[in-house]
């Protein structure tokens, strides 16, 4: 027995060859699919005479693959908050969709607070389950640092408490632009804040009207910083230091702290661009009653007009014509509200007939030139809204229009030594941005 069935086994290959040949194709396939299978089946003791070939092919089910919706873990969505956003808006952009969570929000205080202050450009972030659910919210208060944060808690009940800000960070940005247009034209096109843009126009405006003085092919540079919160750019700070050349003729100014201590522009080769005194605390206006002698509207009478009038409706700011101490802020006779201005050099400053004074206008107060002291009204002896408007010499009126004023405190030789100093790195960046605009061309 054990010869019959060595016979078969070295016969099987001509055996083999003697079937149909669609026998002999699925024979190959199948042999080299299972190999492995073959080789072990025919082995020594074995009778596969009789062994019929077939393959087998099932089909598994696809494994089934189940999501808690309520215990999946939340996606973090960032966005930045776009000028007219609402509290649904960003939520339709953060993709939430909870209702309970917008009407708790809407509801309380503190989120009608929150909301009310929503800035352009400041950042709000939400944790979002995938069915639109709320984990947590996070949205800025004003200006400060704080946040209002909204949360689910273990029980999915909503609460809200005040959390610290993100961290912010400043950076400086450096940017160069082409007028082709205008300035608020060539500052898009460099990626510049239309902020930076009206500083730039404040800052050169004595200097170059830009209505009419700008010409195609002006050329700027700029540097200001950038506020970043959480690696986000969220707004755009002060101008730093920049370089405009109008018509072939170069401004430059650098941002630097005076020997007063307070940080003003000064041209690049040390020269403060700020006034000692402005000539009007209205910025739109005209003049109504001049300084001197005049039949008083309401009295009938003649008598000395000690300051200038200027029309301005109800309620337009007025601001300091110069940096002082507020001396006096109440009703005072005709004046009605009045706030009377210290300066430097035995000099003080008045303004009547106020609507109302800004907040913290108390004696003693130190403001700034430029800053809003009050509202035009008519309180006191007037017959219209109009702004009373003094400059006293030792408490002697002058003529605002005309008297001399002095100007800002100039720098002396030593100050002006550690004005160059201190300003260098600054003043070489513009020789830095001149190249890449040059290399750009």
């Amino acid at each position: 027995m054990q010869a019959r069935k060595t016979q078969i086994l070295a016969e099987l290959p001509a055996q083999l060859l003697k079937r149909p040949r669609t026998w002999l194709l699925a024979g190959v396939v199948s042999a080299s699919l299972m190999g492995v299978v073959a080789a072990t089946a025919v082995a020594p003791g074995s009778d596969t005479a009789g062994i019929i070939v077939r393959p087998v092919i099932e089909t598994l089910p696809t494994p089934s693959i189940a999501i808690e919706s309520e215990n999946d873990l939340p996606f973090v969505h960032h966005e930045r908050i776009q000028p007219g956003d609402t509290l649904q808006s960003l939520f339709r952009r953060l993709r939430v969709d909870d209702s309970e969570a917008l009407a708790f929000l809407s509801g309380s205080d503190e989120g009608k607070r929150a909301i009310r202050q929503l800035r352009a450009g400041r950042t709000v972030m939400a944790m979002v389950h995938s069915n639109g659910r709320l984990a947590s919210f996070s949205l800025p208060m004003g200006n400060a640092e704080q946040r209002l944060l909204l949360e689910r808690d273990d029980k999915a009940g909503l609460q809200l408490r005040e959390s610290e800000g993100a961290l912010q960070s400043t950076l400086v940005e450096m940017r160069s632009g082409v007028i082709r247009s205008s300035l608020y034209g060539a500052t898009d096109e460099a990626g510049i804040p239309d902020s930076v843009a009206t500083q730039m126009a404040e800052i050169f405006g004595t200097e170059i009207d830009f209505h009419t003085d700008l010409r195609k092919d002006d050329r700027f540079n700029v540097i200001y910083e950038a506020i970043y919160e959480d690696g986000n750019a969220v707004r755009a700070g002060r101008i730093l230091a920049a370089e405009f050349i109008n018509q072939g003729r170069r401004h430059a100014v650098v941002l630097y702290r005076s020997p007063s201590g307070k940080d003003q522009y000064f041209t690049d080769d040390g020269r403060s661009l700020r006034q000692g005194f402005l000539r009007s605390p209205l910025e739109f206006t005209r003049i109504s009653s001049s300084f001197g002698r005049r039949l008083h509207p309401i009295k009938n009478n003649w008598r000395d007009h000690k300051g200038t009038d200027f029309a301005a409706a109800t309620g337009t700011p007025v601001k300091a014509t110069s940096d002082g101490v507020i001396d006096f802020a109440a009703t005072q006779r005709g004046y009605g509200n009045i706030v009377v201005l210290k300066h430097r050099g035995n000099i003080s400053t008045a303004y009547a007939h106020l609507n109302g004074f800004a907040k913290g206008m108390r004696k003693g107060t130190e403001v700034s030139q430029g800053d809003i002291i009050g509202y035009v009204g008519m309180t006191g002896w007037s017959t219209g809204p109009h702004l009373h408007y003094e400059v006293r010499f030792n408490n002697v009126a002058q003529n605002p229009m005309t008297v001399q004023l002095p100007m800002a405190d100039a720098l002396s030789p030593k100050e002006l030594t550690a004005f160059f100093r201190d300003t260098s790195e600054l003043r070489n960046r513009f020789a830095l941005l001149n190249y890449e605009l040059a290399s750009a061309d």
